[in-house]
């Protein structure tokens, strides 16, 4: 369970760097229109919503030292619906969100990694 453990906290980092990105994008977003200003805004609050850094920080704290399938799945199953809200938008709206694209694309990946076979 070790590996399933260290996805996990991949996972974690992965979402923590995905909020980090969003709230600088969001900070920079001053320099650029009000149009991109306000969507990037808007994903913004979805994370905020979502709670996800709630979500990850709990995600880390309890695949820290042993692997707890149970509670890690139930945290990504948050994951999950929060993301695709967000993905949704940003594909709605990719002309001035194609910077998100990538990272979601990543995020889905490694979640599904994640899926029950």
């Amino acid at each position: 369970m070790k590996f399933e453990m260290q996805k996990a906290n991949m996972l974690a980092e992965d979402l923590n760097d995905f909020i980090k990105l969003v709230y600088k994008s969001y900070e920079n977003s001053k320099y650029t229109s009000f149009n991109n200003k306000d969507k990037i805004f808007q994903i913004k609050l979805l994370i905020e919503e979502y709670r996800f850094q709630v979500l990850v920080d709990e995600l880390i704290r309890i695949n820290r030292f042993d692997w707890d399938e149970k509670y890690t799945y139930l945290l990504i199953d948050n994951f999950i619906k929060g993301l695709s809200i967000i993905d949704e938008y940003v594909e709605n709206n990719f002309n001035e969100l194609y910077l998100f694209t990538a990272k979601l694309y990543t995020l889905k990946n490694a979640i599904n990694s994640f899926s029950k076979v």
